[in-house]
């Protein structure tokens, strides 16, 4: 094998990479997995996104327990929501304006005949017994 000063070297250089580089990179892609909830709950259009994020930052402080369940939030259809407020995803671009609401249905026909209100005028008509 080889030995000498550029081997020394080399692996004191090595072991300074491994000590600094590789925790800062672990860390890294723990931290890009870990909001992978909210980013997903953004690209999805979640009405709920910011509660989704809420949680992905509390489940650092509880270790990443609380992360599957961000996950399965992310990618929830939000039923409740949509029963409250109409709709199940952020309008893209919304920013801070309200959601408009939808227009209102079209008016009723209008009665060609006034109705009937007298039960003997009911009971002439054709077709009654």
């Amino acid at each position: 094998m080889h030995s000498g000063p550029f081997v020394d070297a080399l692996a004191g250089y090595i072991a300074i990479f491994v000590l600094v580089f590789v925790p800062a990179l672990l860390i890294y892609v723990f931290w890009m997995i870990h909001i992978l909830p909210e980013k997903i709950a953004e690209r999805r259009g979640h009405p709920q996104a910011d509660a989704i994020k809420t949680l992905c930052l509390l489940s650092l402080v509880f270790g990443g327990l609380l992360w599957p369940i961000a996950w399965l939030w992310a990618y929830s259809k939000p039923v409740f929501h949509q029963m409250a407020y109409g709709y199940d995803r952020v309008p893209p671009h919304s920013g801070d304006t309200p959601i408009e609401p939808s227009p209102s249905p079209a008016p009723a026909p209008e009665r060609t005949a006034p109705p009937v209100t007298d039960l003997a005028a009911l009971s002439a008509l054709p077709g009654k017994p």
